[in-house]
């Protein structure tokens, strides 16, 4: 190429060279998470659940404490439970979004974008995953700090009183928070393995809250044993400062609960490698 004096035409510096051209567009984790993370805060979807789980626990939670009187016979009643009691609303609206993060790109059919550019896939779902598990943490556990002291300053002369230094009080506040995020984790799960917003729903409300509620009325101590370890139940261990009888054990519920939300995204995982998008 020429100009028209005859000298060689420079071509521009900043054109960028075969080289740096495909370093540019590679695929890495960390652009992987940015791109989900950017997904999930862009969706109006995303805060109105997570503002609709926090209010839930925060206005249940003072509500509990307003009206608790020492003479009312729940003296027996867990201080944890007793102000996260909302924790159960709260978790439904978590549910659903975690359903909405992965089946929701279904519907809408943006997931075949998703796995266009990304096409191994499975990074996909990892960082689905990982930017809503910290999320989900991050917003329940300074909702549940919140709701505790706030509620305590209700109930600080009551039988209620507690302090987030009493025993095993603490850990219980934080086991709230990482069993409503396991729970929700569950749920991504489901949405990535039925791909129906409804469906997935449904599966959860049906296997995870209602099937061990009918499980517990065989009159199997076997199956009353296993019960325990199913998601709600565990999760419900974790939240407790005083576990009740016949409760899981912490750890066992904690590792339960981790073994049911591995098994959802490692279900999802084996379909996504072999199904079409």
């Amino acid at each position: 190429m020429t100009t028209a004096a005859g000298r060689p035409a420079r071509l521009p510096d900043q054109l960028p060279t075969p080289h740096q051209h495909q370093h540019q567009h590679r695929v890495t984790a960390t652009r992987v998470l940015r791109s989900e993370w950017h997904k999930l805060r862009s969706l109006r979807s995303s805060w109105i659940t997570l503002v609709s789980a926090s209010a839930l626990v925060i206005a249940i939670g003072l509500v509990m404490g307003a009206t608790y009187t020492s003479d009312g016979g729940d003296s027996d009643v867990d201080p944890v439970v007793l102000v996260l009691y909302g924790s159960v609303l709260g978790t439904l609206c978590t549910v659903v979004l975690g359903v909405l993060v992965t089946a929701g790109e279904y519907s809408t059919g943006l997931i075949r974008a998703s796995l266009t550019a990304v096409p191994r896939r499975l990074p996909v779902l990892w960082a689905k995953a990982a930017v809503f598990t910290v999320t989900v943490f991050v917003v329940m556990f300074t909702t549940d700090l919140l709701t505790f002291v706030t509620a305590q300053l209700l109930l600080h002369d009551t039988d209620q009183a507690a302090s987030l230094g009493d025993p095993d009080v603490f850990r219980a506040v934080v086991g709230n928070s990482v069993g409503i995020t396991l729970l929700s984790v569950i749920a991504l799960g489901l949405g990535a393995l039925i791909r129906s917003v409804p469906g997935a729903i449904g599966a959860f409300i049906g296997g995870v809250m209602v099937l061990p509620e009918i499980l517990t009325m065989l009159p199997y101590d076997a199956v009353q044993s296993a019960v325990t370890y199913f998601p709600t139940q565990a999760a419900g261990a974790l939240g407790s400062a005083t576990p009740l009888p016949g409760e899981a054990p912490v750890g066992g519920a904690l590792l339960a609960l981790c073994l049911w939300a591995a098994a959802a995204l490692g279900s999802a995982a084996l379909l996504l490698r072999r199904r079409d998008a």
